[in-house]
Formats: C-alpha cells, structure tokens, sequence
C-alpha cells in the first residue's frame, strides 16, 4: 500500500476544558473511501474542521503527503488539495448558481471573479459540473432560491470544480464530505453515490461522514469510528459495525 497522502497524530481540540477531539491519530489513503462515524457528538465534524482548517488544533500535527504541519490556516487548504462540503451548507446565497461555481474556478478572489467577464472555458467548465450534479438548469437562479438537496448538491459541484480544474494551480486530491445525503431525495442519492465513486476511480482520498450505515457499507474501504473524541474502532466497515462496543456506542443497541 502506498505512504498515506493524509494522517493526524495525536490531534487534539478543546471546548470548554471538553476534548472534542482527544489525542486522534488516523491515516487516509488516495483511492479509498474513508468513513468516519460515531454518535452525535462523538468529534466528527470538529475533526473534520481541523483537516480543513476551520479550526485551529491545540496538540498534534496533521501531514499532507511529506509536509508536516502545526498549523493549517482554512485559506492554506486548498493549497494541500483539501476541499469540502460543510453539514451546513455554505454558499454564497445572493449570488446564481453558475457564479458559485466560477468563483471556484478562478484565481482573483470573490468580488474581482464577481466582476470579470469570465472565459469560454471557465464557463464550460462550470456547465460540466453543473451538469453532473443536475443544476445547470438552476444556473441563473440564486443560490438562496435553491432547495435544501440542490444547495447540497451545489456544494458538491464546487468540490468537483476543485477536483476536476483546481485553483490556484492546485486541483484536490483530499474530499472531506461532511453529511452530504443529509436532505437529499433517492434520484439525488444515487448521483452522489456515483459522484464519490468517481472520486475514488480518480485516486483521490474521500473522508465522509455519514449517519446510514447502508450507505457506509456501500462506499466506504476502511472505517474510523469516534467515540468522545476518541478512535473507537477501525477496519473494514462490516467488521467494524459488528464490534460489540461500536454497536453499544454508535447505535445505543
């Protein structure tokens, strides 16, 4: 097996004096599917927002391939080929559909991609992602008008644009989907399903976080489960979710 593109050591964070995330250590493999699971409350998300920079970590380190870093600013991310979708959807609501993405897809910033006449590429670009996900018929609408599941999908687009065309000459190697069935009808499911294989076909390393387990145990390669901040479990996904004590924390069984 290849060296891991992604690993925590002994990541920590803090809330109140409450370790939300308490000495994690965990490693993620390009052309795999990593599921990250635990109750509410367990540190995924908060996990998942140190990994992206949303948050500072207080002890550990977090290495990117061969860079080992003690801290990870969210606008140096992208910059290690980390993107993501957020459990709360994040866009830029008064602005259309199409903008959303093509802000991704330039290198100028918010207000100057705002106001640019974009290039045929840029928008043909925008149009294949748009296209995957189904919104390009929603391209003139504002990202607020959007249902729940096509804001969702929206976000997902953007991630595509990352991984497909980069920014700031840097396309995504690392995914973290945080909930990103939450909300979605079954003809949405099933796009996002094959989008996140896809992913996978393209070598890339996908962390998702995800409540039905049926989906976990139809994506997902390896499994991390958290229970109060700590690495509960891990393995393959029908080994894991057998585990006594992953069923007694995870599903109150």
């Amino acid at each position: 097996m290849n060296s891991p593109i992604l690993k925590t050591k002994h990541l920590s964070k803090h809330f109140d004096g409450v370790a939300a995330v308490d000495g994690v250590s965990l490693e993620f493999q390009t052309g795999q599917i990593t599921g990250l699971v635990g109750p509410n409350g367990s540190g995924k998300t908060t996990l998942t927002n140190l990994l992206s920079g949303v948050l500072p970590f207080e002890k550990g380190v977090i290495v990117v391939g061969e860079k080992t870093l003690h801290r990870l600013p969210a606008y140096k991310s992208l910059r290690f080929g980390i993107t993501r979708t957020f459990q709360e959807v994040r866009l830029f609501e008064q602005m259309p559909v199409l903008d959303n993405v093509l802000v991704v897809l330039t290198e100028r910033g918010v207000i100057k991609s705002f106001l640019e006449t974009h290039t045929e590429i840029h928008l043909a670009q925008a149009k294949m992602v748009l296209d995957r996900v189904g919104l390009w018929d929603k391209r003139n609408s504002m990202a607020s008008e959007l249902s729940y599941g096509q804001r969702k999908l929206l976000e997902i687009a953007r991630v595509l644009a990352m991984v497909n065309f980069g920014h700031f000459g840097k396309t995504a190697d690392i995914i973290l989907l945080d909930e990103p069935f939450a909300g979605l009808f079954p003809h949405m499911v099933d796009t996002v399903v094959e989008i996140i294989r896809e992913l996978r076909t393209k070598n890339k390393a996908v962390i998702l976080i995800e409540h039905n387990m049926e989906i976990i145990r139809k994506l997902c390669n390896k499994l991390f489960v958290l229970d109060s901040g700590k690495l509960l479990a891990e393995g393959e996904p029908n080994n894991v979710l057998s585990q006594p004590e992953v069923i007694e924390a995870y599903l109150g069984l």
